[in-house]
């Protein structure tokens, strides 16, 4: 009577990835995440996390692994590669350890990386086949 949505309407309206996902802050997540749509960590995650879509990393957000996305922007603690296809920002106090393969990048005064930088559209397309093949 209130609802005039039917179960498969509503299954098909969740299905198309269009939400964000968020870890809040004092989450602990151990274990790979795959998405297809935009995620924000204010937790812990320990493990890799790839996603077609933006990955944000909050300022109390910690990450222990690679990060894979089209878009991604830190602010909190990275521990492991970055590959980002279109924009990487390095914002405010983050902390980065590891490598970035990123189309742009922009990187504020105020954050701290070390690792090495690849930049262009081509290296973050080669690296990925690189990884496929490699567990082939």
């Amino acid at each position: 009577m209130f609802n005039t949505k039917n179960k498969t309407d509503m299954q098909q309206s969740n299905s198309n990835g269009t939400g964000a996902t968020l870890i809040s802050a004092g989450t602990t997540l151990k274990g790979d995440i795959s998405s297809n749509s935009d995620l924000r960590i204010d937790g812990t995650v320990i493990g890799n996390i790839k996603s077609t879509a933006k990955i944000i990393v909050g300022t109390t957000g910690v990450v222990e692994g690679d990060i894979s996305g089209n878009q991604a922007d830190i602010v909190g603690k990275v521990s492991g590669n970055i590959r980002a296809k279109e924009l990487l920002q390095l914002r405010g106090q983050c902390v980065v350890a590891g490598n970035l393969y990123a189309g742009k990048l922009q990187i504020e005064p105020s954050a701290t990386f070390n690792g090495q930088c690849h930049m262009g559209a081509n290296v973050v397309e080669m690296n990925n086949n690189e990884q496929q093949a490699a567990v082939k």
